[in-house]
């Protein structure tokens, strides 16, 4: 009788499941095993890892893919530096609150390629600012097809502040008064508090926006292509030059690596968020 209600319930569960799961196979697994094979398969039908080795081989596709994470890591610190103190300013009740709660989330609804465009439009040599600062005698330096990408950056940190700080806010704000008026009565100052009970306890929503902030912008491509340097193109802009001269195998190639290093970063979230936490804590009581 227990083992029928077993399968039953199995049955069921199978059900459920199978709508999204069906999805997740039909339109992202399907797509992705078959940009697999076409980045091994030449265009007679044999297989070959020449697609891969150029990527490791060609002194552009090697500059690329440091691009590529260079543009991923970057962007993701300096967002990670505004948004903590962002968050924990909105946690805060002042004057027009609700206003700046609204304002600070702008960006978001703003396309990529827009977003370039401003940034040329204000950092450019002769844009908005350095017409500004002309008056005065001052030269701003590069900061739109720079060799270190600062323009990119700028773009990037724009788009992405808002994103992180809504997820980093909600962590915060899911931790319960309680502790932190415990921890005061005890005697903790409000710096020890955040440092070493609210950090830990929101970190697997820090790492979550740090994950996702990372993937996006390692695999922008409007911004990159607009305002960063053309010596050093990411592997995503590489893989449009290559997609407009029919190179598709190698564009598969590329997509790969750049999902492998996406699939990485998902790994070590799970390894990380593994080992912090309330839920870690719990089982180590």
């Amino acid at each position: 009788m227990m083992a029928g209600l077993l399968r039953d319930r199995r049955a069921q569960l199978l059900l459920l499941l199978l709508p999204g799961v069906g999805y997740l196979l039909v339109f992202f697994g399907g797509p992705l095993l078959s940009a697999l094979i076409g980045s091994f398969r030449q265009e007679d039908g044999s297989f070959t890892l020449m697609f891969y080795q150029r990527i490791f081989t060609r002194a552009s596709m090697i500059r690329g893919l440091t691009t590529s994470i260079y543009y991923g890591v970057m962007p993701v610190i300096v967002s990670l530096a505004a948004s903590v103190p962002l968050a924990l300013l909105i946690r805060r009740s002042f004057l027009g609150r609700k206003l700046f709660s609204g304002l600070y989330k702008l960006p978001m609804a703003v396309p990529g390629i827009i977003v370039g465009l401003m940034v040329i439009v204000v950092f450019e040599r002769g844009g908005f600012l350095d017409r500004l600062v002309a008056p005065l005698g001052l030269e701003l330096p590069k900061l739109v097809r720079d060799g270190w990408g600062i323009g990119v950056i700028l773009a990037s940190v724009w788009k992405q502040i808002p994103f992180m700080t809504l997820i980093i806010t909600s962590a915060f704000a899911a931790i319960p008064e309680d502790i932190r008026y415990a921890l005061r009565t005890l005697g903790a100052s409000r710096l020890k508090t955040f440092f070493f009970v609210e950090v830990p306890l929101a970190m697997p929503g820090i790492t979550a926006a740090i994950l996702l902030t990372f993937i996006g912008s390692m695999g922008s491509y409007a911004i990159p292509d607009i305002v960063g340097p053309p010596t050093a193109r990411p592997l995503s802009v590489l893989m449009i030059q290559e997609f407009n001269q029919g190179r598709f195998n190698q564009v598969y190639a590329m997509g790969m690596i750049l999902s492998l290093f996406a699939v990485t970063v998902l790994i070590l979230y799970y390894s990380l968020t593994s080992r912090i936490g309330p839920g870690q804590n719990r089982g180590d009581a």
